[in-house]
């Protein structure tokens, strides 16, 4: 299929679910905060879902990421979803809850990795993991979705972390820097921070992989050894 191994559709198909939660809900984060702050926009756009096919962007979900895993040989993959619309004015504090409507997406990355952190433990106490983990298939798929959730959601968060707009970093740094000249400055990039971000990723630049790595490393171990600690098994 796709001259894909059966390895590769393996890691696809217990991939899919989290990388799909992940990104659709970091979206729909993003409109339930706006809501909460006094902005309806996304949420009568039917943008506040689970529902991933509300969140698909051709080129950002589609396209980019092709292009990017074909280039890297699968070693980067990265896209983005539809942006969700925020209508800055209908925010009760403009510059402040558009700090808050930005940290909202990593945020829920975080708490979507610590989730399956939870799930891996209930998952454990219930006995259930032992009953799968000798069977090669359901055992690695099940450990395979773990990892993955883990992973896909710490790299969202600290990708979209970056000060670059329109990643939520940028948003964030925009509503924080003062004086205003320097904020109105970097949100300036608005337009063609992703270009930038992207043409950091693809070769022969590829440097922002190896600026983020070590955040990325640093929170996949902490879910894991949280996991670890708790269960008393060992990696």
């Amino acid at each position: 299929m796709f001259g894909l191994g059966w390895e590769a559709l393996y890691k696809i198909s217990y991939s899919i679910i989290p990388v799909v939660l992940a990104i659709t809900l970091h979206e729909a984060a993003h409109g339930w905060a706006a809501k909460q702050l006094g902005d309806p926009t996304a949420f009568k756009l039917g943008r506040v879902t689970a529902n991933p096919i509300k969140h698909i962007d051709l080129i950002g979900t589609i396209l980019v990421p092709v292009v990017l895993g074909y280039l890297s040989g699968g070693a980067i993959l990265f896209g983005w979803a539809k942006p969700v619309p925020v209508v800055f004015e209908n925010l009760r504090h403009p510059r402040r809850d558009m700090v808050l409507v930005a940290a909202a997406g990593p945020i829920s990355n975080l708490a979507m990795g610590a989730l399956w952190v939870l799930l891996a433990i209930v998952f454990w106490a219930a006995g259930a993991y032992n009953l799968v983990i000798g069977d090669w298939f359901l055992g690695g798929w099940f450990v395979g979705s773990w990892e993955m959730g883990i992973l896909i959601n710490t790299v969202l968060m600290v990708v979209n972390l970056i000060p670059i707009p329109p990643l939520d970093g940028g948003r964030v740094a925009t509503g924080l820097l003062l004086p205003q000249k320097a904020a109105a400055a970097l949100a300036r990039f608005e337009l063609f921070g992703l270009i930038i971000v992207v043409l950091l990723m693809v070769p022969p630049i590829a440097v922002l992989w190896t600026i983020i790595e070590p955040f990325v490393v640093y929170f996949d171990l902490l879910f894991r050894s949280i996991f670890f600690a708790i269960t008393g098994m060992t990696a």
